[in-house]
């Protein structure tokens, strides 16, 4: 049985990706998995009926977590009555520290050392495995465990694959992400308005939730930038997948310009719907773009942006070309990920 780790998950209001990660996953087992929390007062994880893995179990963890959060956990790995495992998903507060939650920047040491001493990890892209075979490298662990790729789903919102509709007119960009200066909201508010100032008519949709840390000043460069091209500008706040759809299928592309990234699985999702990626030239987005239906762009350079969009929205054929690739290729679904995440945990179990 794989107990599955929802510790935080099963009380998050938001739709981050960790979140997404856990509840698709988690959906995807099916019966295979058992949710469980960690409870403070016994030191140990517990399902909704009290009972806890045993031998011959995992415990499987996708949540980023220090053990000091967890009181007496350290304890409880010391001692585990199963195996335990996790979903890794980036270093990105230890990379770009000084636009990351501070909290979330103190808590990575102690997260990427916990993990060091379970009995397997699976990272969400090869990128991300490097990452953190590196920092393991460097922190001098000699007797890390074994960290292979789970591809994650790209159908985010349990639809089947299909070519997306008819662009809308004026032609709509779209960027989901929370807002924060990592994602680059603001590069992309930037190259459109130079673009606008040059006679093209297109609309730029920017939709995601606010950072409470680092997300004002982004969010009143975004207001600032709508009050001066009324109609051409948009902002959603945190919108729900019902919302999101309509929005990406009347899409002519989805923009990533972010700086660092452990997997953009919006990248995938967008793949999903047949609409084709503008993304910062990331390790993780590149993975993605080898199949089709993305062009990469340096990230962090307003002017590249800036000549991606003007070569976006002014050359139909190779944005309809672009448009074909993204709605042909190949791309993993949630269920293909939670029969290869079972299948390699059986193995691992079995060979140790």
């Amino acid at each position: 049985m794989i107990h599955f780790d929802v510790t935080k998950a099963a009380a998050g209001r938001h739709a981050s990706g960790l979140q997404r990660v856990s509840r698709q996953l988690l959906a995807a087992l099916g019966p295979a998995a058992t949710p469980v929390r960690w409870d403070a007062g016994t030191g140990r994880f517990r399902t909704a009926a009290g009972a806890e893995p045993g031998a011959g179990d995992w415990l499987l963890t996708p949540e980023v977590f220090a053990p000091e959060e967890r009181p007496g956990f350290a304890a409880w790995l010391a001692r585990r009555p199963c195996r335990c495992a996790a979903i890794f998903h980036d270093a990105i507060p230890l990379r770009l520290p000084h636009v990351t939650w501070p909290r979330s920047v103190a808590r990575h040491p102690a997260y990427l050392r916990a993990l060091a001493e379970l009995d397997a990890v699976w990272a969400v892209s090869a990128a991300s495995r490097e990452e953190l075979e590196g920092y393991w490298r460097w922190a001098g662990v000699a007797r890390p465990p074994p960290v292979r790729v789970l591809p994650l789903g790209a159908d985010f919102d349990g639809s089947p694959r299909a070519a997306a509709g008819e662009p809308a007119a004026p032609p709509r960009l779209l960027c989901v992400g929370i807002l924060e200066p990592r994602k680059q909201q603001t590069l992309l508010v930037a190259a459109a308005e130079r673009l606008w100032a040059e006679g093209r008519r297109f609309e730029l949709h920017l939709a995601g939730r606010e950072n409470p840390h680092f997300g004002a000043p982004v969010r009143a460069r975004i207001a600032a930038a709508a009050r001066r091209h009324p109609g051409a500008l948009h902002f959603h706040a945190a919108p729900d997948d019902a919302t999101l759809r309509p929005l990406l299928d009347g899409a002519v592309a989805t923009l990533f310009p972010s700086l660092a990234e452990g997997c953009g699985l919006p990248v995938l999702e967008s793949l999903w719907r047949g609409v084709p990626c503008l993304a910062s030239d990331l390790p993780a987005h590149r993975e993605h773009a080898a199949g089709g239906g993305c062009r990469l762009i340096p990230a962090g350079d307003e002017e590249a942006w800036t000549a991606g969009l003007r070569a976006l929205l002014d050359d139909p054929a190779a944005t309809a070309a672009l448009r074909q690739a993204a709605g042909s290729r190949e791309l993993p679904t949630w269920a293909e990920a939670a029969g290869r995440l079972r299948g390699e945990l059986a193995r691992v179990g079995a060979g140790r």
